[in-house]
């Protein structure tokens, strides 16, 4: 059963349909099945939030540091396969290698995310200002681009309503160039870019034009490393490294929002186009992925990221190898003081060590339609979710730039981790500063 949340944001669970308060999206009761679920609000206890965390198995608080944590024997964790052929856990000296977004996720100066802070709903000129600065910024360092263009009724008109999801690929040039697009799989970066109908003039910082600008760091991060190792791999020669090289996607949605109240058909409209399109279209015959759904190998999704505190907790026992990798990376790096919110900040992925994931509430969002189609998830949204959700202040001047910049650094090093890179960055950040380089500034 799916269960709404005000407006658009929703929680998920196999069992239960939830009833939400008004002025507390994470307050809920349970509702018999069959019933409506707005047909009436109730107020919620701070002690029924704590339940809800607690139903969700959550093991750390939110005062986790680093420090505490590197103090704490990690738990035997079980074995796994990871999907990702090339991953290498990153040396100290790597992690100093990862790029700093500088100023580029500055709310006012910064060029990745300043023309993103603007309301961006559906089928409007912020809308398509959106795409076009995506289109640009990918095009500009020659990756391949998607449009999946649809046009559908919702809520709010009978007559179709145009949408338009976007994706960039940067994949091995010797797959690219022989059209192997059923022999590439991906790790995938997902956020969506639309912002909400109402209130009118909302632009939602954190939701998600953030983490759509932190994404495209991840991208800039990472693109001349990753074309470096191919170079030496097609240099070498070896077919079956080759064959088995991964490429990588970054995935951003439209139509995330409800247009009115969050139903199963009001709302993650993109998402679910794409899911179903990418089911149903299938590679060639003899492909070793059958379709684009079987190609991925993560689905990464940010979301409500970029205000101050944030946690994070870890969804999935599928995916929570991946979690513990990018758990670690950040206490790593805020052991080093690499991080701008500092060595003593919260943990913001403070699950590590969580051994308990009892069935239950998960945070609707456009993972959803994926999820179901057997795609494994890591979803990295904030829960409690920001004290600016769906309101005016979710905009560029209540971002918390340290926070900002560093979950770019994070999945940045999460990223660099799952493919190899550590031999192809550069200590000159690429014509970026390094963490290391930032920490120095900082100091001075």
């Amino acid at each position: 059963m799916i269960a709404g949340r005000r407006h658009h944001s929703k929680l998920w669970t196999p069992f239960l349909h939830l009833h939400h308060n008004h002025h507390n999206p994470l307050c809920c009761l349970p509702v018999l099945p069959g019933t409506r679920t707005w047909t009436a609000r109730a107020a919620c206890s701070t002690s029924s939030r704590r339940n809800l965390h607690s139903h969700t198995g959550d093991t750390a608080t939110n005062t986790t540091t680093a420090a505490t944590a590197a103090a704490q024997p990690p738990r035997r964790r079980p074995s796994f396969i990871t999907s990702a052929s090339s991953w290498t856990k990153l040396t100290d000296a790597g992690l100093k290698k990862i790029p700093s977004p500088g100023d580029s996720l500055h709310p006012d100066l910064g060029p990745l995310l300043k023309p993103l802070l603007i309301p961006r709903v559906v089928n409007t000129e912020g809308s398509r200002k959106a795409l076009a600065h995506f289109t640009n910024f990918f095009g500009d360092m020659d990756w391949t681009l998607h449009y999946d263009n649809f046009s559908q009724p919702t809520v709010l008109s009978k007559d179709p309503v145009p949408f338009s999801n976007f994706w960039a690929t940067l994949d091995p040039p010797w797959k690219k160039k022989d059209n192997q697009e059923g022999e590439i799989a991906r790790l995938v970066l997902v956020a969506h870019y639309d912002s909400k109908i109402e209130p009118q003039g909302f632009i939602g910082a954190t939701d998600s034009a953030a983490p759509c600008a932190m994404i495209m760091h991840v991208a800039k991060s990472i693109d001349k490393a990753m074309r470096r190792k191919w170079a030496q791999m097609e240099k070498e020669g070896d077919e079956f490294a080759m064959a088995d090289e991964h490429g990588f996607m970054v995935l951003l949605l439209d139509g995330e929002e409800a247009f009115k109240w969050w139903t199963s058909e009001d709302s993650i409209y993109g998402a679910r186009h794409l899911a179903d399109k990418w089911e149903s279209t299938m590679h060639p015959a003899h492909s070793t992925y059958k379709n684009h759904l079987s190609s991925i190998n993560l689905f990464v999704l940010l979301d409500l990221l970029g205000a101050p505190n944030p946690r994070i907790p870890s969804y999935f026992k599928t995916t929570h190898w991946a979690y513990q990798h990018m758990a670690d990376l950040e206490i790593r790096l805020r052991a080093m003081d690499l991080l701008e919110s500092g060595k003593d900040h919260s943990l913001f992925l403070p699950d590590r060590d969580k051994t308990v994931f009892p069935e239950g509430l998960q945070i609707e969002d456009d993972h959803i339609p994926f999820l179901r189609r057997g795609v494994d998830i890591l979803h990295i949204i904030a829960s409690p979710f920001p004290p600016v959700w769906h309101t005016m202040n979710d905009d560029g001047a209540h971002l918390d730039k340290a926070v900002v910049n560093d979950w770019a650094v994070i999945v940045s090093a999460f990223v660099v981790e799952w493919y190899g890179l550590e031999p192809f960055l550069k200590d000159n950040g690429d014509g970026m500063k390094t963490v290391s380089e930032r920490g120095n500034k900082t100091e001075l």
